[in-house]
């Protein structure tokens, strides 16, 4: 596995057409959906992220303990469908993984009537699950402002529930696209539900078999966005992406229409050219976190100063995004700055390296957001294996559209 790479751009040029991955959000909601219908469903275009293979083979997995790696998503939706299903596993992770909460949607589970324990430290992986007998509990309070996933996770088996589920969301609701995403595929496999104010009701009901196709991935498209911005001349196409999509970081196209990309919509994706971006601009990620690394990366690339919130989740991801972030645009002259608890702002310097190195943090979005600068300057990105986890062709991908890569071992 190569420690590290260099890429660079020698014409700044960008042209082509790109597949891109499919989405893993939607990949791994119907993929535990389908587990739980109990019937063969027709999933197409899945995912071949880490995280979604991994999925796979955890669902057909008769072993007792469970290794989730370092996939979120995974540890999350697991937890919850081990848990109603009666199973009795070990859930396990990364180090890393075992640092992140699950206090949340452990405590949510309890309540509902399944047994967890929690093996080491109170409130992180490993857990113990061993069962679920019913509380006749339906009514639960649920914290809303630290990630989705848990919502996600209960959403899900709300409908195999003696009593159902009645979901109160509790404070600024945090990645709502990614609860409504959640919805619109229970509801493909057939169970409703009720979203009013903050409130979700899922009333007792089975899911029924259907063929789903995962739709392309938004938050892969935004690399691409990123590198249409910082090129000299730019004609790109992305194939597979849906203008009314479930995903939340859909939001990258307004995003980056303030920031240099114009988007057309076509019958069989996107077709993204170059306008001229804004100097200073306010974002609000509360609904799309995962697109801040790239706007971050590219904002100290083209020098606008950005003014940012909703960026509370990025503490618990693959690592603390916020101190990374701020760590690695300092070589590039750039400050971001906690001006407020909630406003973080991002001040661009001028960049004069003839060589630009970013560490990874074993994040895949650290190194997808900051590749895009090496049409400026060459970049080094260190462990670039880490895309594996969501967009295991990325390098290859870059190279077909020009970008000359150099591996170290």
């Amino acid at each position: 596995m190569s420690k590290s790479l260099t890429l660079s751009h020698p014409t700044g040029k960008l042209t082509g057409s790109i597949k891109l991955p499919a989405s893993k959000s939607e990949a791994n909601r119907a993929l535990i959906i389908a587990a739980l219908s109990g019937q063969e469903s027709q999933l197409h275009n899945l995912s071949e992220a880490n995280d979604t293979q991994l999925l796979q083979r955890l669902l057909k997995s008769d072993a007792e303990t469970i290794d989730a790696e370092d996939a979120g998503t995974v540890m999350r939706f697991l937890t919850a469908y081990y848990a109603i299903t009666g199973q009795q596993k070990t859930l396990t992770g990364t180090d890393r993984m075992c640092q992140r909460p699950i206090k949340v949607l452990v405590e949510a589970l309890r309540e509902l009537g399944a047994s967890i324990e929690y093996v080491r430290e109170e409130g992180y992986p490993p857990l113990k699950i061993s069962g679920f007998k019913g509380s006749g509990q339906k009514h639960l309070k649920v914290r809303s402002d630290i990630s989705s996933q848990y919502i996600s996770a209960l959403l899900m088996i709300a409908p195999l529930l003696p009593e159902g589920l009645e979901l109160e969301l509790e404070g600024k609701i945090g990645s709502r696209p990614y609860i409504e995403m959640t919805l619109s595929l229970m509801k493909h496999f057939g169970v409703t539900a009720d979203f009013t104010g903050n409130t979700i009701t899922v009333k007792p009901q089975k899911y029924k078999a259907a063929e789903f196709t995962v739709e392309s991935d938004w938050s892969a498209a935004s690399y691409w966005y990123s590198m249409v911005a910082l090129a000299n001349e730019a004609d790109i196409m992305l194939l597979g992406l849906k203008e009314a999509s479930f995903q939340g970081d859909r939001a990258v196209a307004d995003i980056m229409y303030r920031l240099g990309v114009y988007t057309e919509f076509k019958a069989d994706g996107v077709r993204l050219l170059k306008k001229e971006h804004e100097r200073h601009i306010s974002l609000d990620f509360s609904d799309c976190p995962d697109l801040a690394q790239t706007v971050v990366a590219l904002c100290a690339g083209i020098g606008v100063t950005v003014d940012m919130t909703g960026l509370e989740s990025l503490r618990i991801k693959e690592t603390d995004r916020i101190q990374a972030l701020q760590i690695e645009v300092l070589s590039m002259n750039s400050s971001l700055q906690e001006v407020t608890p909630e406003v973080f702002r991002l001040e661009p310097g001028i960049l004069h390296k003839k060589e630009l190195s970013f560490r990874t943090y074993q994040d895949h979005r650290m190194a997808m957001a900051f590749a895009p600068l090496a049409l400026l300057e060459p970049v080094e990105i260190q462990e670039p294996s880490v895309v594996r986890k969501s967009y295991p062709r990325y390098w290859e991908d870059l190279e077909k559209v020009g970008f000359e890569i150099k591996y170290k071992e």
